[in-house]
């Protein structure tokens, strides 16, 4: 008896696995929906859009974007959480998904366990800018400058979660210094009332504020990020500066839900490899103050390893610092 539960237990794994195999080898046969987190006019529905041709070409078949913002990015990661694990559902989230886990505990998935990584995309990095009329001029002023007493120092951040919100409170904490955070409906209104002299500081995308400051419009302290910006040469990394926890990239990867089989993941994983190699993506990447991520780290493993070290550390960074979701 133990025996022939054993064998039909076998032949149904093995039937699964035909059937899976098969469907895999047609894969795709019909439009594929890319969930993205957050409303158009940003970096997410910038990131999908600039994506969206080359993986449709490579695949054969449509690929239709649907913008579902609200909640931090979870509402779109529910979705697809909850979705078929056929192919035919994929999200490109950030770094909010990292963070959510901690941000939003009633939430119905976990980001690990519920997705299948399918790759990495972009990676973009940050600075730790200032309005034009801030007295110090290098990081070591500001440092000093910051914790002068009675000093109240005014971060405006895109809202609770975000990125930019996330990494001025890390960079705070590691600095050592206690500010007032001021929160914006977005890295737009945020940075109006940088360039304004309404808040003092900001984390705001290197892109962004590479021409501001050559302008003449606002100052940049640091960067947050693995690397210094080239448009910002001078400009040390936090990293150069002793904060070995600001090693960090704002980022975007593909993902579908857990139990997609591993042979259309790979089909996915292989339309964003030829995606990111076409030269017009690379140009857009460019100009767009966007990294590319080596070769070997082009692999659903190794977003997989990013997307559990990035819930590690804001998971930290949200319970040290009593951040609730909004």
């Amino acid at each position: 008896m133990i025996f022939a539960r054993a064998l039909a237990v076998s032949i149904f794994a093995a039937c699964l696995f035909t059937i899976s195999a098969a469907s895999a080898q047609t894969y795709p046969t019909r439009p594929i929906t890319m969930l993205v987190a957050f409303p158009p006019g940003g970096a997410d529905d910038a990131t999908a859009r600039i994506l969206q041709d080359p993986m449709q070409k490579a695949l054969g078949q449509p690929i239709v974007i649907e913008n579902l913002g609200g909640a931090g990015g979870m509402i779109a990661a529910a979705k697809a959480a909850h979705e078929a694990p056929d192919g035919y559902t994929i999200l490109l989230h950030q770094d909010a998904l990292a963070a959510g886990m901690a941000l939003y505990p009633d939430r119905t998935f976990d980001a690990e366990k519920d997705f299948i990584p399918i790759g990495l995309v972009n990676t973009t990095t940050n600075t730790l800018a200032g309005r034009l009329t801030l007295p110090p001029n290098n990081f070591k002023e500001l440092l000093a400058w910051m914790k002068q007493p009675g000093r109240n120092v005014k971060v405006g951040h895109p809202g609770v979660g975000s990125f930019g919100h996330l990494a001025d409170v890390l960079a705070m904490q590691q600095m050592g210094v206690k500010v007032i955070q001021v929160p914006y409906r977005g890295a737009g209104p945020a940075l109006v009332d940088l360039l304004a002299g309404q808040v003092d500081l900001s984390v705001i995308s290197a892109v962004v504020a590479g021409p501001l400051v050559k302008a003449g419009k606002m100052k940049v302290y640091a960067i947050i990020g693995k690397k210094r910006f080239a448009a910002l040469p001078d400009v040390p990394t936090m990293l150069e500066l002793g904060y070995k926890k600001l090693d960090i990239d704002f980022w975007h990867m593909l993902l579908a839900p857990a139990g997609t089989p591993r042979p259309i993941v790979d089909k996915l994983n292989s339309a964003l490899r030829v995606a990111l190699a076409d030269p017009k993506v690379r140009k857009l990447y460019a100009d767009g103050g966007m990294g590319e991520y080596p070769a070997d780290q082009e692999t659903p493993e190794a977003a997989a390893a990013l997307l559990k070290s990035e819930i590690a550390l804001w998971g930290s960074v949200v319970r040290e610092n009593h951040i609730a979701g909004q």
